[in-house]
């Protein structure tokens, strides 16, 4: 009886950083400056960290909270203080963890093909304007912004909720929304060529040996941690634009972690 409870216990998982990992879409100064005009510079940021044990996403729950629970990432995992402002380490006893599957199927930027079709974006990449309005934090100046918040718009079923769900239109419309002093763009192409750079560098592919089709093998997770006091990861105050991903690649055995915290990124 004994033995068999044994067999049937799933291994921890424990993790090890990698602080030498590059994340060159973040750090190249063409994406610096971007990021810094849509006041996420200095807010978002890429960590990784390497797992022991084979992992399958129906163990996401358990593989995230040993994330959370791991000296190693407590220690090491970095946020925004929500009272100082500034970076600091996790360094706190996480009691219980949120982690949401997000669909991640997407291989090419053909998902966005519909902006063009339907007038949001004109034939010169330049992104149709309109009057300004209001929605919590955000300014709406253009019918991208439209698209992406409003859904009574006439225009927001260009695209599904299986779309909107995708990791790649959910990376897109981070970028597009910014930070809490976001300067927009008026053409489409760097918020493109941006959330392309970034989802190759998150991403794990594979091309099978007998298809030779392309797949991708990374699940992503969408996560929240929290200790004694209530919500301590990403933030404790819930915003659309504060964030943190789990990007797991069962190859490599990494995770890459994508975070950031709305607010006014360094100009």
């Amino acid at each position: 009886m004994s033995q068999e409870v044994l067999l049937n216990v799933s291994p921890k998982f424990t993790f090890c950083p990698l602080p030498n990992r590059p994340f060159k879409s973040l750090e190249n100064r063409d994406t610096r400056e971007l990021l810094m005009k849509w006041s996420i510079n200095n807010r978002i940021l890429a960590q990784a960290f390497r797992y022991d044990q084979y992992f399958q996403p129906y163990q996401k729950h358990e593989f995230v909270l040993n994330f959370f629970q791991d000296p190693n990432v407590v220690s090491q995992l970095k946020l925004i203080s929500d009272s100082s402002g500034e970076w600091r380490t996790l360094d706190t006893d996480v009691k219980r963890i949120e982690a949401k599957q997000i669909t991640c199927s997407q291989l090419s930027m053909s998902l966005f093909d519909p902006l063009y079709s339907e007038g949001i974006v004109r034939e010169s990449g330049h992104i149709s304007k309109c009057l300004d309005e209001y929605v919590d934090d955000f300014v709406i100046s253009d019918e991208l912004r439209k698209v992406l918040l409003l859904e009574d718009f006439e225009k927001y079923d260009l695209f599904s909720q299986s779309d909107r769900e995708e990791f790649l239109f959910l990376l897109f419309k981070h970028l597009c929304l910014g930070g809490a002093l976001c300067q927009y763009e008026d053409a489409i192409d760097p918020y493109l060529e941006t959330t392309k750079s970034i989802y190759k560098d998150l991403l794990s592919v594979r091309k099978d040996p007998d298809s030779q089709e392309i797949n991708i093998k990374s699940s992503v997770f969408k996560v929240a941690a929290y200790d004694d006091q209530g919500r301590c990861y990403p933030s404790s105050k819930p915003h659309e634009q504060t964030f943190a991903y789990l990007i797991v690649d069962p190859m490599k055995r990494h995770v890459n972690v994508l975070y950031h915290s709305f607010g006014a990124g360094d100009f």
